[in-house]
């Protein structure tokens, strides 16, 4: 098996940039994020001198905003060359110009927003293939907060009130631009209460592996399949490889589904997941030696 080159990293949401535009909230001066936070594993992983950064606010319903904030967040890290691909629908993805952007590039960053707009908008275009390409070729890194980050997947949650999540037909499923295969990703995870829409996900798709991300939290992707957690917050995994009741086929729709034997595995800073193996590793621990 080939495994791709590049790096993905998936970001639950709200990952502390000093802004929070998400939210419609400037709230500059949040301290320790550009030392310890998710925006300098980003930067680490991309390794190149003087990298190329092009971020997409396809998603994003307040795109110059976001991408504004992305740019200040990466130039205070060194990163000076960044660049906002503001591309709104199918006629802006097709342009030759960002088609040319891509291929200079070092990383793609997607912003949050939307989800349904990057599969609708990307989903079959030039620009996807490409895209793809790039990640499985060679040293290139492609990453995504809440929005972009569930749109890697095949399998895309792309609405569901986490209030009723545990009803069947209230978790809607489609498919994402396909950066990895056989996973589910929700974020967000943790502050919306969405354990029982990732866990509904999974049920109806059991092959499947349920990544569901808290907010500043993130898991950087190497050859496609290990999964490594970084950030403040927890990425919980949900398996249902061995799923045994499991009754969403047979019960009408907003009717309460029962599911057994589902495996959950709850990560933090620095522990591993193997998606193939389906194997939880633990980061080593420091241990001070004080008599």
């Amino acid at each position: 098996m080939t495994y791709p080159l590049g790096h993905l990293v998936a970001v639950g949401g709200a990952e502390d940039k000093g802004t929070d535009l998400e939210k419609g909230i400037l709230q500059r001066n949040r301290l320790n994020f550009f030392e310890l936070g998710i925006l300098k594993n980003i930067v680490s992983l991309i390794g190149a001198a003087g990298p190329c950064v092009e971020v997409i606010t396809t998603a994003s319903s307040i795109p110059d905003e976001v991408a504004q904030n992305y740019i200040e967040a990466f130039e205070k890290l060194g990163c000076m060359n960044v660049g906002h691909m503001r591309i709104r629908n199918r006629e802006d993805v097709a342009q030759p110009d960002y088609m040319k952007r891509l291929l200079a590039c070092n990383c793609i960053m997607f912003s949050g927003g939307n989800q349904l707009r990057l599969s609708s908008i990307f989903g079959g275009t030039d620009f996807l293939d490409v895209l793809k390409q790039r990640y499985q070729q060679g040293n290139f890194l492609i990453a995504g907060t809440s929005a972009g980050a569930m749109a890697m997947s095949n399998t895309m949650i792309y609405e569901g009130s986490a209030a009723l999540a545990n009803l069947k037909g209230e978790v809607k499923i489609t498919t994402g631009l396909g950066l990895l295969q056989n996973v589910i990703i929700d974020t967000h995870f943790d502050q919306r209460g969405r354990f029982n829409r990732l866990a509904q996900a999974v049920a109806a798709q059991p092959g499947a592996i349920g990544i569901g991300l808290g907010e500043d939290t993130g898991v950087i992707v190497s050859q496609g399949h290990e999964l490594k957690a970084i950030g403040s917050g927890s990425v919980v995994i949900i398996d249902g490889k061995n799923i045994e009741y499991n009754n969403i086929a047979d019960i009408d729709f907003g009717m309460p589904i029962s599911v057994e034997n589902i495996i959950v595995h709850i990560m933090s800073k620095g522990d591993v997941y193997n998606l193939e193996t389906r194997k939880f590793v633990g980061a080593e621990i420091e241990v001070d030696d004080k008599e």
